[in-house]
């Protein structure tokens, strides 16, 4: 499984929308680096969150991973396009989060949700549990194998 673009909105220390292009390397290496307390780990986090709906750590619950910097209309998600066995797929998880109402004035809240989309399937594969069940199909490593 290669990472092509990961996604981040509102998710662990990134207040807005971030997006990490993983294309442009040219050797198969992508180093991630920075001082202490600038998100490395969080975007470990996001990848092993949208992919198994868990963080890397076994401290952070995904109830913990909506950014506290994040106004409250920014939308809390990780969207991840890779490539596995040459076929290009998408994968969206957002977690369960508190946003202010469409209509009227307050907050509800956002349930958790995950999509992964095929590159030869017309219907997306959709719910946070069956799009966990398929990826553990796909790439055939559970979340406690991916995350060793």
């Amino acid at each position: 499984m290669k990472p092509l673009k990961l996604t981040m909105s509102a998710f662990g220390s990134y207040a807005g929308k971030n997006v990490i292009d993983f294309t442009g390397q040219q050797q198969g290496i992508f180093l991630i680096t920075g001082d202490t307390g600038a998100g490395k780990t969080t975007i470990f986090d996001a990848i092993t969150y949208v992919l198994y709906g868990k963080s890397s750590g076994k401290t952070r619950s995904s109830s913990m991973l909506r950014s506290k910097y994040a106004k409250p209309d920014v939308p809390t998600f990780v969207k991840m396009e890779f490539e596995y066995r040459n076929k290009k797929y998408v994968i969206e998880r957002n977690p369960e989060y508190e946003r202010p109402k469409i209509h009227g004035e307050g907050t509800t809240t956002q349930s958790a949700n995950a999509t992964l989309i095929y590159p030869d399937k017309d219907t997306p594969v959709t719910g946070s549990s069956n799009v966990t069940v398929a990826i553990n199909e796909l790439i055939g490593l559970d979340y406690e194998q991916f995350t060793q």
